[in-house]
């Protein structure tokens, strides 16, 4: 596998978002709405979430959905709202980009450019991503194998971008039960083959609010370096991903319980 790659070959990278390094010892703590539905939504959820402890703010603003009838983000108008309630919070900005004559407009709005699941094979997109000097955050795709990821980061590296954080997302496997199968496997595995920090997505990688406090847990564990968690302050009437989106109560007692995972020790492996 080394051998098809001239970049990611598992020397460690240092990643960094606005200077702070991402690692274990550092957890990126991404929290957010699955989309921003309002100027009032992002800012309450934003200023909720960061009381609480998360260190970057999610929310898409560019929604690509299965059916062309679902809600499809508020575009560069939810940009607007985000940047303002960064500015605000002082967390950066962790949004998806799905096509690349966004770029220009992305890079005055966004902290760290999000490529989702369904774009890790949209190689035009990573090489553009690759000129790009912000963070990306590549997701897995949801059919992708560990060797196809590996590839996605490496055409963002060969392009000249090697701030790449991976995130864990889950797999579209036979069961139906969760929304994917979070393949925690695949944390240590892509640490050990990029060199690169790997996160972990329990929102979309279950589908299912009760389950996201084990499956960070579970993550962490695993050798994660942070998670990207959904929150809404009314995820039962979200416009998007309502099941698997939390309320910022249940927020609260993950943060807590991540702070006394770090000081524990026990993730040291």
């Amino acid at each position: 596998m080394t051998n098809c790659r001239k970049i990611l070959t598992g020397k460690k990278i240092e990643v960094k978002i606005n200077g702070v390094v991402i690692d274990k010892k550092n957890p990126l703590i991404i929290a957010g709405p699955c989309a921003v539905e309002s100027r009032e939504q992002i800012i309450t959820i934003a200023k909720e979430v960061k009381k609480l402890g998360a260190t970057a703010l999610r929310g898409g603003a560019f929604k690509p959905r299965t059916s062309p009838y679902a809600f499809q983000g508020l575009e560069e108008e939810g940009l607007k709202y985000l940047k303002e309630a960064s500015e605000i919070t002082g967390l950066p900005v962790v949004t998806e980009i799905t096509d690349q004559k966004y770029i220009e407009m992305f890079e005055k709005y966004v902290d760290v450019f999000q490529v989702g699941s369904r774009n890790m094979n949209n190689y035009t997109l990573l090489k553009a991503l690759g000129k790009v000097k912000k963070p990306i955050l590549l997701k897995r795709g949801m059919s992708s194998t560990i060797y196809e990821w590996i590839l996605a980061a490496e055409y963002l590296a060969e392009f000249g971008n090697t701030n790449i954080i991976l995130c864990e997302r889950g797999i579209r496997t036979f069961d139906t039960y969760t929304r994917n199968t979070l393949d925690l496997a695949a944390i240590p595995i892509m640490k050990k083959e990029t060199g690169l920090p790997v996160i972990v997505d329990p929102s979309h990688g279950t589908g299912r609010r009760e389950l996201i406090e084990p499956m960070t847990m579970a993550g962490l564990s695993a050798g994660a370096d942070g998670v990207i968690i959904e929150v809404h302050n009314d995820p039962d009437n979200a416009l998007s991903d309502g099941l698997q989106s939390i309320y910022p109560i249940q927020f609260k007692k993950i943060v807590e319980k991540i702070k006394k995972f770090m000081e524990s020790e026990i993730w040291i492996f």
